[in-house]
């Protein structure tokens, strides 16, 4: 059994914007299940600040409330009201503008809170406040004396830490006048994550991987982070941001530090965060000559109804937006790592708004085996195995490799091994901001940024904003429908190395489309490792009537017609749909073309798995049994397909 986790702390938190949505949703949840879980200490305290008029009593009762607090925005399976009310208890607030005479009073108030926790003269001070304020409120609190007493003093800071690199560096410069580095805590939530956290945990301490953890063995690496939701009525703040800034810049690149740097001496703070700053200073930076080879930019247009109404707004329609807005919210980069043991292996990142689905994955691809062995069989090539992180929703760790199907012949399958958090451990869902809490409170700084890693992140991330402000991107936008995999440029990205994005496909989404619903875990399984995906531009062929049939189509996200002899509509196909398979029944050539009406997002299912699926799956065949009747009156048995 693992040792209990020290207590953290004791320290009265100062909060400075706590009457923001911020602390509601995502600060409080986080202190209730320290507490919850026996990690937050007795002596401890909350003041909120803010320049609401409002009383101890009507701030607990804002952080309390049934509709609008705690009691919704938790995020364990059941609220203990006991343990929310207790925590609530010590709650207090106090208003004040930031000037010297106001945080003088707030001293006084830190100090009688102080004597009645019992905590030591440790204080906290968290800045839920807009990167602007973070200079004016390091110089008021070192004004007013808060560094003076005894105790620890530490401020965490929120992002975006800076908008570029120029003022990063400026936000640096002002909160480190009065203050030192080891008391400033920049939080990056994602980086409190377990599956994040488990990047380090894996790599070091299995001894299986490290050794192939090189250029010598991988062969790319592949960071995607998918959201299915667009701006969601943020559009003021997402205009002036973007995805590279918002999401790119800071959270991805903290993961690519994790998962590339050198193993340090030690898991001392400053060994992980010297090694992650020496894999940020080896990613090459672009010149604006290579910013257009290796980087593609997208924004999101509007959906659209049968009839050719507006379904969804596009980015440019969302409010508070621009109507001719050069904002980003998709973006692909290739980077390169120029060390020894990067060298020439692509890493891939991916990241947008409003794309097919929700999800975080870091896709590791190793370098292909020989297939000379199996010359002779009946092998026709070689997958490469592939390890992938699921950071979320899906939390774990997946292996995929080939292994001999039964049989008396040479046949190989794809198959995969998989590790889930929540079937491996009984853990409450997290915020990701409960670990930044208990880290900063113990004076851990693992997980935060340092100022050398900020500036080296916005280094890599500066050229681009750079050359995208001196080429708008004019009639380019929008170029990526809603719900789809993105602008069809990031596709040709990874194609022009000769390699694809490696889609990740859930037992969950699969069952959404119709022909796999209700599906059993085996079929479904068996249909993810099979699964390849490809694209197709409107206007393009997907297959041609009296071709070989060799594989069947699904529709992720677009629209395809089904045309006769002469070119006519026959039927129109939509998301979920497909096609293709009828060839397959019957072995025989097409027997009419389907062309993209639209950008088209496909999943492939190839004959040889198409077939082997059916002949170990009687549900999937008994599904295209029924499909076969009632989509071309064509009369099958199951045991005519098991024998295909």
């Amino acid at each position: 059994m693992p040792p209990s986790n020290p207590l953290s702390e004791p320290c009265v938190m100062v909060i400075f914007g706590a009457s923001g949505d911020l602390t509601k949703r995502l600060l409080v949840p986080a202190l209730y299940n320290l507490a919850c879980d026996g990690l937050l200490s007795d002596n401890f305290a909350v003041l909120g600040v803010g320049r609401s008029e409002i009383t101890d009593a009507q701030f607990r009762a804002s952080m309390s409330g049934e509709n609008d607090g705690l009691p919704k925005f938790h995020t364990r399976k059941s609220f203990d009201r006991a343990q929310g009310d207790r925590l609530i208890n010590r709650f207090h607030f106090s208003p004040a503008n930031i000037a010297v005479e106001d945080f003088k009073k707030l001293k006084q108030r830190v100090g009688e809170l102080d004597r009645a926790c019992q905590a030591q003269g440790n204080v906290l001070f968290y800045f839920a406040m807009a990167p602007r304020f973070f200079g004016p409120l390091c110089d008021t609190l070192h004004a007013a004396g808060f560094q003076d007493g005894p105790g620890w003093r530490r401020i965490i800071v929120e992002k975006p830490f800076g908008t570029d690199l120029a003022s990063a560096l400026q936000l640096n410069q002002e909160i480190l006048k009065h203050w030192n580095e080891e008391q400033i805590f920049r939080v990056d939530h994602y980086l409190g994550k377990e599956t994040v956290q488990n990047l380090l945990a894996f790599r070091f301490s299995n001894g299986m991987f490290e050794p192939l953890w090189n250029s010598h063995h991988i062969d790319n690496i592949q960071f995607n982070v998918c959201e299915s939701v667009d701006v969601q009525g943020r559009g003021g703040y997402y205009d002036s941001a973007g995805v590279l800034r918002d999401m790119i810049q800071n959270h991805m690149f903290q993961m690519l530090s994790y998962l590339c740097m050198e193993p340090p001496g030690s898991f001392e703070a400053d060994a992980i965060r010297n090694e992650k700053a020496k894999l940020l200073q080896s990613v090459r930076i672009y010149t604006p000559e290579e910013v257009p080879q290796y980087v593609v930019r997208g924004q999101y247009g509007p959906s659209f109804r049968a009839n050719g109404e507006i379904n969804q707004p596009g980015y440019r329609q969302e409010k508070d937006v621009d109507p001719a807005s050069g904002t980003e919210t998709f973006a692909a980069i290739k980077l390169q790592i120029d060390n020894w043991r990067w060298s020439g292996v692509p890493i891939y990142l991916r990241s947008g708004k409003a794309l097919w689905k929700r999800g975080t994955e870091i896709v590791v691809t190793f370098k292909t085996a020989p297939a000379a062995v199996f010359r002779g069989t009946a092998v026709e090539q070689l997958e490469p195995n592939r390890l992938v992180f699921h950071i979320q929703p899906q939390q774990g760790i997946e292996l995929l490799f080939q292994a001999k199907v039964p049989g008396p012949t040479m046949q190989l399958q794809k198959v995969d091994m998989r590790f889930s958090y929540g079937n491996a451990f009984k853990a409450s869902r997290y915020t990701g901001y409960e670990v930044m809490f208990y880290s900063c409170m113990r004076g851990d700084a693992t997980l935060f940024s340092r100022g050398d890693l900020v500036k080296a992140a916005w280094e890599i991330a500066q050229p681009l904003l750079d050359y995208w402000k001196a080429t708008p991107p004019g009639d380019e936008f929008p170029n990526y429908a809603r719900n789809s995999w993105g602008p069809p440029a990031a596709s040709a990205l990874v194609e022009r190395d000769g390699r694809r994005w490696f889609e990740v496909v859930t037992p969950e989404m699969l069952e959404q489309l119709p022909l796999f619903k209700g599906g059993e875990p085996m079929l479904l399984s068996a249909v993810i490792m099979a699964l390849k995906s490809c694209s197709f531009a409107a206007g393009e062929t997907i297959i041609r009537a009296g071709d070989p049939a060799g594989e069947m189509y699904l529709i992720c996200r677009g629209s395809a017609v089904v045309l006769d002899p002469a070119d006519q509509p026959l039927h129109q196909l939509g998301d979920g749909d497909y096609f293709g398979e009828i060839g397959l029944l019957l072995s025989a050539p097409r027997n009419a073309s389907v062309k993209a009406a639209t950008q088209c997002d496909l999943f492939v299912l190839k004959k040889s798995d198409f077939n082997r699926i059916m002949r170990d799956s009687p549900h999937f065949a008994a599904a295209m049994v029924t499909l076969a009747k009632a989509r071309y009156d064509l009369v099958l048995s199951c045991a005519d397909l098991m024998c295909l």
